[in-house]
C-alpha cells in the first residue's frame, strides 16, 4: 500500500458507525458546544498518534499495538493480556458494525427488522468482507480507497449546501457549568470516534516505505476526519434544532439533511452511512485478521491462528469472521460499545508508556507523552463516570472484560509455557 491507500484504511474506520450512529447523543452532552467537542477530540488523538508514528515507523509489524508493549515492556502478563483484549475488539467491533449496517438498510430497503432479517444482512455483509480479505491487501486497500471517496463525496454534499444556512448562534461556543461538564464528557465519548488511526500500523507490513509512509498516514488520516466532523458538526448543529437532533437519536444526520434535501437528503445520507459502515467492517477485519496472523507468529496467540486454509486464507481472518457473526447474531451490542472503547483506552496507556521507555532508540518528545499519559487517564476516568451514570451494566462490564483478559493469559502461558519471539527493534 501506498499512502493514500494507507490513510483510506484509517479514514474509513474513524468515519464509520459513530459519526451516524451516536452523533444524536453528542448533540445531546454537548448541545452547542458540539463542534467545539470534535475539534478537541481531534487534538488529543494528534497527542496519542505521536506515540503511534514514532513507534510505527520503527517497529514494522501487523500487531501493531501488541509490538510495541512487547518492546517496552517485555515478554508478560501486560503483553498477553493486551494481545487478546486487541484481537477481540476488533471482533466486536466488527460484530457492531453489521448490526449497525443492518440498522440502516432494512428501512431503506422497506423490509422489518427482525432477528432473522437483520441477521441475514449481518451475515452476508460479513461473508462478503471475509471473501474479499481473501483476494489479498490490494483488494482490500482498493475497495477501501473506493469506499472512502463515495462516503466523503456524500458528506461533502451535505458540508457544501449546509454551510450557507448555518445559523451562527447555534453553533457558538458556550461555557457555563453545565455546558463545560457536558462538554468534556462529549470529549471522552467522540475521542474514541478517532480509534481507527492505530489501523495504520497495523496493516504496517502492508505499506510500501513505512518508515516515512506510516507517520504520514497516521497524521493525515486524523487531520482529513477532524476537518469533516467539526464540518459535519457544524452543519448538523447549525441548520437543526438541538431538541430535534436528540429526538431522532441515531438517525441524527439523516433528519438533518432533510432541512437541506428534504426525502434525497434523508437518502443520501443513509447510504452514506452504509458505505461509512461497510468500509469501517472493512477495514476492521483487515486488520482484526492481521493482528491475528502476527501475534500467532510471534506466539502471543495459538499457532492455529497462521495456519492457511481454504482459499489460502489465514485462520484468523475466518475466526475473527466467524465470532464476529455469532456476536452479531447473540448480543445487543451497544453496551458493548462503550466497554470496547474502554479497553482501547488501556491499550493506549500502555503504548504511551511503551514509547516514554523506548524514546532513545524510536525518538519523540516526553513532554508529549507524558502530556498524553495524563489526558488518556482523563478521558478513561470521564468515560467511566459517563458508564455508571448512564449505564451502569457497561461500568460492570468493563472491569470482568479485564479481569477476564487476565485469566485467559494467565492461563494460557501457565499451560502451554510459551515464550514470545521478540522482533528486532527496528525495521523499516
Amino acid at each position: 500500500m501506498g499512502l493514500w491507500a494507507a490513510t483510506s484504511i484509517a479514514v474509513g474506520t474513524m468515519i464509520g458507525a459513530s459519526i451516524f450512529s451516536i452523533f444524536g447523543l453528542g448533540a445531546q452532552i454537548a448541545g452547542q458546544n458540539l463542534p467545539l467537542v470534535f475539534g478537541l477530540s481531534g487534538v488529543l488523538a494528534l497527542l496519542v498518534a505521536h506515540s503511534y508514528a514514532q513507534l510505527g515507523s520503527r517497529i514494522v509489524s501487523n500487531a501493531g499495538a501488541v509490538e510495541f508493549v512487547l518492546k517496552g515492556f517485555g515478554d508478560g502478563t501486560i503483553a498477553g493480556t493486551l494481545s487478546f483484549l486487541t484481537w477481540f475488539t476488533y471482533a466486536i467491533s466488527i460484530a457492531l458494525f453489521a448490526k449497525g449496517f443492518a440498522g440502516y438498510f432494512l428501512p431503506l430497503v422497506g423490509v422489518e427488522a427482525t432477528f432473522y432479517t437483520s441477521g441475514t444482512v449481518a451475515a452476508a455483509l460479513i461473508f462478503a468482507f471475509t471473501v474479499l480479505g481473501l483476494l489479498g491487501t490490494k483488494a482490500v486497500s482498493r475497495a477501501e480507497l473506493a469506499i472512502v471517496l463515495v462516503k466523503l463525496s456524500i458528506l461533502g454534499v451535505f458540508i457544501v449546501l449546509g454551510l450557507r444556512t448555518i445559523h451562527p448562534e447555534w453553533v457558538a461556543p458556550t461555557f457555563t457549568a453545565g455546558h463545560a461538564g457536558g462538554t468534556f464528557t462529549a470529549v471522552a465519548v467522540f475521542f474514541l470516534s478517532y480509534m481507527g488511526f492505530g489501523l495504520v500500523a497495523n496493516a504496517s507490513e502492508n505499506i510500501r516505505n513505512p518508515r516515512k509512509t506510516v507517520p504520514r498516514a497516521i497524521y493525515l488520516s486524523i487531520g482529513v476526519v477532524t476537518a469533516v466532523y467539526v464540518a459535519v458538526a457544524l452543519v448538523a448543529v447549525g441548520n437543526v434544532s438541538l431538541p430535534s437532533l436528540v429526538k431522532s437519536q441515531d438517525f441524527a444526520l439523516a433528519e438533518a439533511a432533510k432541512p437541506l434535501l428534504g426525502q434525497v437528503g434523508y437518502f443520501l445520507i443513509s447510504i452514506g452511512a452504509l458505505f461509512s459502515i461497510s468500509s469501517a467492517l472493512n477495514a476492521t477485519l483487515f486488520g482484526g485478521a492481521n493482528i491475528a496472523y502476527a501475534l500467532a507468529k510471534d506466539g502471543e496467540l495459538p499457532r492455529f491462528f497462521e495456519r492457511k486454509s481454504w482459499f489460502s486464507g489465514s485462520l484468523g481472518l475466518y475466526l475473527t469472521a466467524a465470532i464476529s457473526l455469532a456476536l452479531a447474531l447473540t448480543f445487543n451490542l451497544n453496551g458493548i460499545a462503550s466497554m470496547t472503547s474502554a479497553v482501547f483506552m488501556a491499550i493506549y496507556f500502555f503504548v504511551l508508556l511503551s514509547h516514554l521507555r523506548l524514546i532513545k532508540t524510536v525518538g519523540g518528545s516526553r513532554v508529549v507523552i507524558a502530556g498524553s499519559i495524563l489526558l488518556i487517564i482523563a478521558v478513561f476516568t470521564l468515560l467511566l463516570i459517563h458508564e455508571w451514570r448512564t449505564e451502569r451494566m457497561s461500568f460492570y462490564g468493563t472491569w470482568i472484560i479485564f479481569v477476564v483478559g487476565v485469566s485467559v493469559e494467565l492461563l494460557y502461558r501457565a499451560r502451554t509455557r510459551r515464550c514470545l519471539r521478540n522482533r528486532p527493534p527496528h525495521q523499516g
